[in-house]
């Protein structure tokens, strides 16, 4: 029996089922039905945030938990309105189910500056955001999980909480306004107490009441850090990552294939392979091999054994001659002009030889995860079942059904931990991978792993840019601003890779971090160039802001320094009057750092200021000399996030995104020879260690009226802000990533 709520705010429906000893609450979707093997499924249209039985309270997470804290926050905002003690609660993975759908992701892809929506734009991003239902869009992206579930998951639990109310109601013959709840009991007027656990089952008979959800100054949880549900668990080795997934009579697979990106294999000679003890099959792809065994280890060496000539790659087969085909775009006719505020090009015609110009570039970047992509899998004829961690449980359904020659429904996939995502466990070709490996061994659980230098060689890669400046100043302020910025499409290539269509249209994704930031200058042109290629790209932490970030706030800096003007300053001037909680922000970063404009000889400072995913980032960084080199001594960072969920997660992504950031614009570089990639691990891909990461300081602003993304909103502003505190320090301008080409770093 389910049943169904009055229609909320936003059109939002809270409903109810009945599970086998309790009930579950959620929101209804009611498009057509979708199986969901956590309730019953006589046509059931309800996605479960909670379920409360003889065993307790579960709140089921619909986004995937790959360090960034998701199952803590998500699983607070059921908790803070059911009024359930946070700590007795059960948090797992929601199952794929198209009415988990993330209507956000969709929101941020529309061709507005966020921070400046009008009405009538976020009608329109509203009736986008819906569209991700009807694309199944169950996705852990865009730094969007927390906004899309903010109102979602607190009313799944308000309505729980009135529920089990009524319920209570029922059997004292009280009032429901009369009764009030405390840690998982509702308490009656004369001290009486019954949990939930007791009213769960005769609370699936009663339909839910339109909730009100409680003011933020009632939160218990909300706002303050809690203990991450996943902290003991990782703490003491027993959290499960798709890694550690073991079956009864499981084997091991590793891949070998073709590092020439998206060509094929010419010829195999399988029998060395073969030959080695503990090795049960070689199985052929169309790009390589996968090989069977006993360990994991015996299939990496049996694999790279064999012997295989490659074809070649379908692309240009050096970094130079890449970057040769991103240059010729600027030739080509725009994609998008996403900003043109005023003439900049009469008015670049009227500043004559005061013209500022400058090029930057960055590389090509992998997303080197701490665990390398691999997924178990066991085929049985008629079903598979897959552990994987991934971050679009439907789209490695769908994927994983597809390479085997299965209908959806008879696919169940398992969403684990995993060791990092960053975008790259958005793409699904592993889990496929996996599934026809073990459609080949019919009857046996397969584990396929990929190798450290398979993995960083088989990436779907940020994609290199280049960015053509042009500007001018007069009377300490910038009068204009000129980007053509040309790269590879994200957008493009993932459209077509996840729903077979490439996007068509103005690409927002190519230029976000460029023309959608906070700046009043009066000519003021953003114009973005595709480039035709087919090297693989995809989604890197912070995607198009990435490198648009770096280009964007560097040129500020020249700019600001060709107005004879203090950095920080400048930008306050263009910022201030465009957005306030933008300017506070940078206000802010500066009284942190104590910023005066003027460092000793042997330090230097630099500022950047990006907003993205709804949050303003301001970031000071201090570098100084030391042992022949440059360490990175402090960062500083101020973020507005709108309203501060759990401060510690928010700080923690702000420290990870920024170290991510300088690890890009320090070391980070995908090079080409041959048409493959040429770096295989961290020897030659390196990362920033615990030794020269600096002293990090967070200060985090709730000045926004709108709930802002953290996962990703501070990497953009790293690269540049570190790139001018270099200028600070040496005079030199790098316009060129990664800056170990330029610099020693201690």
């Amino acid at each position: 029996m389910s049943r169904l709520g009055r229609i909320t705010r936003r059109t939002l429906l809270v409903g109810s089922v009945a599970v086998a000893g309790g009930v579950a609450f959620g929101i209804w979707q009611t498009r057509r039905p979708v199986e969901n093997p956590l309730v019953p499924a006589e046509g059931v249209t309800l996605n479960p945030y909670v379920i409360i039985d003889r065993a307790g309270t579960t709140i089921i997470v619909p986004r995937a938990e790959m360090g960034q804290g998701v199952h803590t926050t998500l699983a607070a905002l059921v908790a803070e309105e059911l009024d359930v003690a946070f700590e007795s609660i059960r948090v797992i993975h929601g199952p794929a189910a198209d009415a988990y759908y993330n209507a956000a992701l969709l929101r941020g892809g529309l061709p507005f500056a966020e921070y400046a929506q009008t009405g009538w734009q976020q009608t329109v991003s509203g009736a986008v955001g819906k569209a991700g239902r009807v694309l199944a869009l169950q996705v852990t992206a865009g730094s969007t999980s927390t906004i899309d579930a903010y109102e979602r998951m607190r009313l799944a639990g308000a309505g729980a909480r009135e529920t089990l109310k009524m319920a209570a109601a029922d059997r004292l013959g009280v009032p429901r306004a009369e009764l009030d709840t405390d840690d998982g009991n509702v308490i009656a007027p004369d001290g009486t107490e019954l949990s939930y656990r007791a009213l769960a089952a005769e609370a699936a008979d009663f339909p839910v009441p339109e909730p009100n959800l409680r003011d933020p100054s009632e939160w218990r949880y909300l706002g303050r850090s809690l203990p991450r549900t996943d902290m003991q668990a990782k703490a003491t080795g027993t959290a499960t990552y798709s890694c550690d997934v073991r079956l009864p009579g499981m084997k091991f697979a590793a891949v070998r294939r073709n590092p020439r990106l998206g060509g094929a294999m010419r010829s195999l000679d399988a029998a060395p392979a073969e030959a080695m003890a503990g090795v049960e099959r070689v199985i052929e792809l169309e790009d390589g091999i996968a090989v069977v065994a006993d360990t994991t280890w015996t299939a990496m060496r049996a694999a790279e054994a064999a012997g295989i000539e490659w074809e070649s790659a379908p692309y240009p087969p050096d970094t130079g001659a890449i970057f040769e085909a991103i240059e010729a775009a600027f030739e080509a006719p725009y994609n998008a002009r996403l900003r043109d505020d005023g003439d900049a090009e009469t008015a670049l015609a009227e500043a004559g030889g005061d013209v500022l110009e400058a090029e930057y570039r960055v590389p090509f970047l992998a997303h080197a995860t701490m665990e390398p992509m691999n997924a178990t899998a066991h085929h049985t004829g008629d079903a598979l079942e897959l552990w994987s961690g991934n971050q679009a449980p439907i789209l490695h359904r769908d994927a994983a059904a597809a390479a085997v020659g299965l209908d959806a429904g008879d696919v169940t996939i398992h969403t684990t931990f995993m060791g990092g995502g960053f975008g790259r466990r958005t793409e699904t070709d592993f889990t496929a991978l996996a599934a026809r490996v073990a459609q080949a061994m019919e009857g046996t659980p397969v584990q396929v792993a990929w190798s450290r230098a398979e993995d960083m060689r088989h990436d779907f890669y940020r994609p290199g840019a280049i960015a053509r400046m042009r500007g001018a100043v007069a009377d300490g302020r910038a009068e204009v601003f000129k980007a053509e910025v040309a790269a590879p499409s994200v957008t493009r290539q993932t459209s077509q890779r996840f729903v077979g269509i490439a996007t068509p249209g103005p690409d927002k994704g190519h230029l976000e971090g460029m023309f959608d930031q906070p700046y009043g200058i009066a000519n003021y042109a953003v114009t973005g160039h595709l480039a035709e290629l087919d090297v693989p790209v995809g989604f890197w932490r912070s995607v198009g802001a990435s490198f648009n970030g770096f280009f964007h706030e560097c040129f500020i800096d020249e700019l600001a320094h060709a107005a004879g003007r203090d950095p920080l300053a400048f930008r306050l001037d263009h910022i201030r009057d465009e957005h306030a909680a933008s300017a506070h922000t940078l206000e802010t970063v500066r009284d942190m750092a104590g910023w005066t404009g003027g460092t000793p000889d042997d330090v230097g400072r630099g500022v950047a200021f990006t907003f993205g995913f709804g949050t303003a980032v301001a970031q000071i960084i201090e570098v100084v000399r030391e042992d022949g080199g440059v360490r990175i001594r402090d960062a500083w960072i101020a973020c507005d996030v709108g309203r501060a969920l759990d401060p510690a997660i928010i700080r923690a992504q702000m420290e990870s995104g920024l170290v991510f950031g300088l690890t890009a614009a320090v070391h980070g570089e995908i090079t080409f020879a041959d048409g493959a990639v040429e770096q295989r691990n961290f020897p030659d891909y390196d990362i920033l260690r615990m030794s020269n990461t600096p002293r990090i300081t967070v200060e985090i602003l709730e000045n926004r009226e709108s709930l802002g993304g953290v996962g990703e909103a501070a990497t953009p502003a790293a690269a540049p802000a570190l790139v001018n505190a270099l200028f600070d320090l040496t005079g030199e301008r790098y316009r060129t990533l990664p800056l170990s080409r330029h610099l020693r770093f201690a």
